[in-house]
């Protein structure tokens, strides 16, 4: 049994560490540089949901930048940066994720990423003139993640052998599209060390968007659920980025895509920071499966809803909801599911 004796721990859950399985196969590595990308993007993304992405074209230096700017925020003092929160939603949050009781070792950074023009969420720590390289580098990675997102999903289309090729870039790259951009610290927890235990950082969840990119420094934390429920650990790689297939996409795909579960989970040792951008459709767009992928007598899995329904839904859940459990039609049996 451990027992913790800090008292900012009491409610958070402890895990006890998984076997690290090697990257291969359970993290698919996939070259955007080599003709068999998209094929590639296409078969993970039906065995995992989740794959690790490289010869991306975003400077190394850039991902750099800005984690040095999210590391000098995070070092301030508390009183400093609670001037940012609470989150509500967006802003400067500790421990608490959400408003439904979910709890972490982390603390972070939310933002609203507007389209056009590229635009994201003010806060008070951005009125400091010293606050000019954090914005600098926060918008120039903002666009850059754009563009390699936009270059994802196309590649999806194209494995997919469906048109046009935009048909589900344009959801995300729209004036109107709903995104949101992550700082995540989850401070290394002392108290731990010599504990064959890690400390729930973010709790398992999916992520209801289209995609997440994510990219962190080079500590591990991160794991992901396979299709037998088994738990692994994510090898990290500060200079490649990590995708996650969202909730939206696997109703887009009906299903042949897999939405991840993953969690974070915070070590005695290592502090990790980590970048997500979100990439959802516009409020007001009908979430339901492409018709360019429904085969003939092929049944939507799925109620039709619209991205303004499932996020609100999402938002009054907890984490590890089956979420899109709500939105399933029950009539459907097994061998259409199949």
């Amino acid at each position: 049994m451990v027992v913790l004796s800090n008292p900012g721990l009491d409610q958070i859950s402890l895990l006890r560490s998984p076997k690290v399985i090697a990257c291969s196969p359970c993290v698919p590595v996939i070259d955007l540089s080599k003709p068999d990308a998209a094929a590639s993007v296409v078969e993970a993304c039906e065995e995992f949901g989740f794959l690790k992405v490289t010869n991306h074209g975003i400077p190394v230096e850039l991902m750099q930048r800005l984690e040095a700017e999210a590391v000098k925020f995070f070092s301030l003092s508390p009183v400093e940066k609670e001037r940012s929160g609470p989150p509500d939603p967006f802003g400067y949050g500790n421990r608490k994720i959400g408003a439904n009781g979910d709890i972490g070792w982390l603390e972070y950074l939310l933002f609203a990423v507007a389209s056009k023009p590229l635009s994201y969420t003010f806060m008070d720590f951005l009125r400091e003139p010293a606050a000019c390289s954090f914005s600098s580098a926060l918008k120039e990675y903002l666009a850059a993640v754009r563009k390699l997102a936009s270059k994802v999903l196309e590649l999806m289309a194209e494995g997919l052998d469906i048109e046009p090729r935009d048909v589900i870039s344009r959801l995300v790259m729209d004036e109107n599209s709903d995104g949101i951009f992550r700082l995540n610290h989850y401070p290394p927890c002392p108290v731990l060390r010599g504990y064959n235990y890690g400390l729930t950082g973010f709790g398992e969840h999916t992520d209801p968007q289209v995609i997440s990119v994510l990219r962190s420094n080079n500590s591990t934390g991160l794991q992901i659920s396979l299709k037998d429920g088994s738990w692994v650990s994510v090898p990290p790689d500060e200079e490649s980025f990590f995708i996650n297939v969202g909730d939206s996409l696997q109703v887009l795909t009906n299903g042949r895509f897999r939405s991840v579960k993953h969690r974070v989970v915070a070590s005695g040792w290592e502090s990790r920071v980590s970048m997500i951008y979100f990439f959802g459709p516009p409020l007001a767009e009908k979430i339901a499966p492409l018709p360019q992928l429904m085969g003939e007598g092929e049944h939507s899995l799925y109620k039709e809803f619209t991205w303004d329904e499932y996020k609100k839904a999402a938002y009054k859940s907890r984490l590890a909801d089956n979420r899109l459990g709500l939105f399933e039609k029950r009539e459907v049996t097994d061998d259409q599911r199949l």
